[in-house]
């Protein structure tokens, strides 16, 4: 009963879709512009769709958020396929007339690096490095007439300093899902992702074996786990390393596609990078105060 209500549910989005689509752009013109995920929105200063802890790329549009769209000005999201299960209800409303901005698609693509899988797939994760995701966002800001954020340049030279303090033999970032490949090629550490680029793909037995031959041969401290991402490969690598007599531990919870809690530091853009960078050098043998770059990180985070 409950799989054919779930069904109704979304033929019924489906048929409503185009119908709201060809409403007229200015339904609502006293809303301000809205952005699929936080990283967009809270340094632009919008309206956010997604809030706190959501995956982006498994993430389905409900009629509320329909409705937000439609009545929006203009409709901001990231792009290079991030938000895989709302691509289609983007291009319907493109096509109405609406005005739509793939933001992280305003990177240089010579700046964009290739996700593994289909070719010529780029990753999206662009705001790991907060000097390429600036010129984003202060292209897409120029381009709209929106308040152009800062360059977050005090934010990339703490990040710079603390992470360069970590010990070269541990200098491995071991996460949840391939979310890391820019702040890697900013920061100098090797990257290993479990998980693909899209959270939707699963990983495999021969992945797991692989990941727990680079912690143990590499003797690393640490493995990191994810807000938006489920445990449950890291903990199979930490029970892979310990059945080889290693022990790794997990050396905190990264915020990769959302941001902190709302109202909180870590639940801005800045305070979310400075958690990363925080979390992951003092977990990896390198220098960082506690409460990070401004003091400001939550006592209970590291």
């Amino acid at each position: 009963m409950r799989n054919n209500t779930v069904m109704s549910r979304f033929m019924a989005l489906l048929f409503v879709l185009p119908a709201l689509a060809a409403l007229p752009v200015c339904a609502a013109t006293d809303r301000g512009a809205i952005a699929t995920i936080p990283m967009i929105a809270e340094p632009l200063g919008v309206e956010s769709l997604m809030g706190p802890g959501v995956d982006p790329h498994l993430y389905k549009l409900t009629r509320a958020d329909i409705t937000k769209l439609v009545e929006a000005p203009h409709l901001l999201y990231c792009g290079l396929g991030l938000e895989g299960k709302m691509l289609d209800a983007f291009a319907r409303l493109a096509a109405s007339g609406k005005p739509v901005t793939a933001v992280c698609e305003a990177a240089p693509k010579a700046k964009r690096l290739q996700a593994a899988g289909p070719v010529g797939a780029a990753d999206p994760h662009l705001w790991m490095d907060p000097v390429l995701w600036a010129e984003a966002l202060q292209v897409t800001a120029h381009r709209l007439g929106l308040p152009v954020p800062e360059d977050f340049g005090q934010l990339d030279a703490y990040a710079r300093a603390r992470l360069e303090s970590i010990p070269a033999p541990a200098r491995v970032l071991v996460t949840a899902h391939d979310a890391f490949a820019y702040f890697g090629r900013r920061y100098g550490l090797e990257v290993v992702g479990i998980q693909g680029i899209n959270t939707e793909s699963e990983a495999g037995l021969r992945t797991i074996e692989a990941v727990v031959e680079i912690v143990v041969t590499r003797r690393l401290p640490a493995v990191f786990v994810e807000s938006t991402v489920s445990d449950r490969n890291i903990s199979a690598i930490i029970e892979g390393a310990a059945a080889r007599g290693h022990r790794v531990v997990v050396g905190g919870r990264l915020f990769s596609d959302a941001m902190g809690p709302e109202g909180t530091y870590e639940g801005t853009y800045i305070g979310m990078i400075d958690h990363n960078v925080t979390t992951i050098a003092r977990a990896l043998g390198g220098r960082a105060p506690a409460r990070g770059m401004q003091g400001r990180l939550a006592a209970h985070d590291h």
